[in-house]
């Protein structure tokens, strides 16, 4: 197996499992390996099962193997490049999300505080 796949080498997998924490990757009728949920995804990531189903084709980046165990770590995000352009964008539009989040809580919050003191006020 280590003659087979080396450590940074690029390959193509086939999901044979999905898990809460992970995706199994079969690369060859006797290896597979782990993708684990943080390395699914460039950003955050709550439920794998949001972008990956079994049988799906990925590229994976062989991130390590144990010589002992055989156990391969996969990383999907590492196979492919982050694209700059397309992050600067997604952090302005986060940023931009944010901000109307945090303006509405101030607006409910300040109503809700406006109600309360009516409401104490005339008690």
């Amino acid at each position: 197996m280590s003659v087979k796949y080396q450590v940074g080498q690029i390959v193509e997998g086939t999901i044979n499992s999905i898990k809460p924490f992970g995706a199994f990757v079969t690369l060859d009728e006797s290896t597979q390996g782990l993708v684990h949920i943080s390395q699914v995804t460039h950003g955050y990531l709550k439920d794998i099962n949001e972008v990956l189903s079994v049988g799906d084709k990925v590229k994976v980046k062989i991130v390590s193997i144990d010589a002992q165990t055989g156990k391969i770590s996969l990383s999907m995000k590492d196979a492919v490049p982050k694209k700059p352009v397309e992050s600067a964008q997604s952090a302005v539009s986060d940023k931009d999300r944010l901000e109307d989040m945090l303006k509405d809580f101030l607006k409910h919050s300040n109503e809700r505080q406006a109600a309360l003191n009516k409401r104490y006020n005339r008690q």
